[in-house]
C-alpha cells in the first residue's frame, strides 16, 4: 500500500472515531499503522514485535486489546485461515461484505468490496431473523504474479 493510501486511510480511521466518541491511545494508533503498511496479512506477534521497536514494554495484550478494537469497528478484517490481519479498504462502509483472495504461495491478501453476495447473505439472514453485523469471505488460491512464476 502506498503512503498516499496509508495516510488516507489512517486520517479516515481518526475521523471515524471521532464521530463514535471512540478513545484513539497512541498503541492503538501505532498497531493500525502497522498494520496499513504491510504488503501482506500480519499475524499478532509479527505486530508485536514491530510494536516493542516503538515501545519496549508493550506485551501480548497491549496488540490484542488493539486488534478487537479495530476488528470491532470494521477497520481491519481477520483472516481466520490464516490467523491475521489486513486493513480494511472500505472503513466508511461499517456494515459491508469483503471478498479476501488469499495467495498461498506469497502471502499477499487482496480485498474486494461484493455488493451481489452481500444482497444473498442479508436475504438469508432475514429469513433466519439474523441481524449480520459483518461479513468476511476468504478464498484462497494463487495470485497472478505467482502463476507467472510457476510458467516461467
Amino acid at each position: 500500500m502506498n503512503s498516499d493510501l496509508i495516510s488516507h486511510l489512517l486520517i479516515q480511521a481518526e475521523k471515524l472515531c471521532q464521530q463514535r466518541s471512540l478513545r484513539l491511545t497512541p498503541q492503538r494508533v501505532e498497531v493500525l499503522r502497522l498494520i496499513a503498511e504491510q504488503k501482506r496479512a500480519i499475524g499478532a506477534y509479527e505486530l508485536l514485535d514491530l510494536l516493542q521497536l516503538k515501545d519496549p514494554h508493550a506485551k501480548p495484550p497491549t496488540i490484542y486489546r488493539a486488534l478487537n478494537f479495530w476488528l470491532e469497528q470494521g477497520f481491519i478484517h481477520k483472516i481466520e485461515s490464516i490467523n491475521s490481519y489486513i486493513m480494511c479498504h472500505h472503513i466508511e462502509h461499517s456494515c459491508h461484505t469483503s471478498a479476501l483472495f488469499v495467495c498461498d504461495q506469497c502471502g499477499q491478501v487482496e480485498e474486494h468490496h461484493v455488493i451481489g453476495i452481500e444482497n444473498i447473505l442479508h436475504t438469508l439472514a432475514n429469513n433466519s431473523h439474523f441481524k449480520l453485523k459483518h461479513s468476511v469471505i476468504e478464498t484462497h488460491g494463487i495470485c497472478i504474479a505467482c502463476q507467472h512464476i510457476q510458467q516461467a
